[in-house]
């Protein structure tokens, strides 16, 4: 990149103090793994991707559908039967040609789970469902990755940041739920979405800035309702 191109893309970070060019240059060396390019992964890998990440593994096994477009931002009419990794990956590459990205058009899985990890600094769940949210939630506990989980229904939704040697999803659950139903059997407002996944963006953002505090050892909640946000602390895998 040309360093005036440089100055002038990232000039309200270079503005921060927190940030700078220095922590500016991080986030360019930096690579991310987003499990999920439907409505969090969105919100995420656009932030990312305008913020100069670096590098973004972007992680998902389904097609665009019309049904996704009311939340799944990164996605237009015109992408609906193509993969959301390739729909993403081109949004991408149109908004910041300094970001990398490496797709995989796949379900997470534990056979997968060390190529699409390697050499991330962050993993982001932005899943729908139980049994991958907690593969990711173990697998990263198990090799010290830090992980920003993220899930939303209805007209709410949570986040929580995962650190080695902080609490993870089993503090809370243990045992995963049983038969979770499939996501597209319940409704969630669009724009819920956007709130959570751009608060995860934040938070990997701040992890690979070294800057902040985090959503370690509590769970933010949102709830579009009530326009309140609460945070509960957890402790032997119980809010207190």
């Amino acid at each position: 990149m040309k360093h005036c191109d440089f100055d002038m893309r990232y000039r309200r970070h270079l503005m921060l103090p927190e940030i700078g060019a220095d922590g500016q240059q991080k986030l360019l060396q930096s690579r991310v793994a987003i499990i999920g390019a439907g409505g969090l992964g969105s919100p995420v890998a656009f932030y990312l991707a305008a913020a100069g990440v670096g590098h973004l593994n972007i992680v998902d096994d389904d097609r665009v559908d019309i049904s996704n477009l009311q939340r799944q931002i990164i996605h237009n009419s015109n992408d609906i039967g193509c993969l959301k990794t390739e729909s993403a990956k081109e949004k991408i590459h149109n908004l910041n040609p300094d970001v990398e990205v490496t797709t995989f058009p796949t379900l997470f899985n534990s056979d997968n789970a060390n190529t699409i990890l390697n050499g991330c600094d962050v993993a982001i769940d932005c899943t729908d469902n139980a049994t991958s949210r907690f593969l990711i939630n173990d697998t990263c506990v198990s090799i010290n990755l830090p992980l920003v989980h993220g899930a939303i229904n209805s007209f709410s939704g949570n986040v929580m940041t995962i650190i080695p040697g902080c609490a993870n999803l089993r503090d809370l659950f243990p045992t995963p739920p049983q038969s979770p139903a499939p996501s597209h059997n319940y409704g969630v407002l669009g724009v819920i979405a956007g709130i959570i996944g751009t608060i995860q963006a934040a938070e990997a953002l701040k992890i690979l800035l070294g800057i902040g505090e985090l959503l370690t050892n509590q769970v933010l909640t949102f709830d579009a309702l009530t326009m309140s946000f609460t945070k509960f602390k957890i402790n032997t895998g119980k809010f207190r």
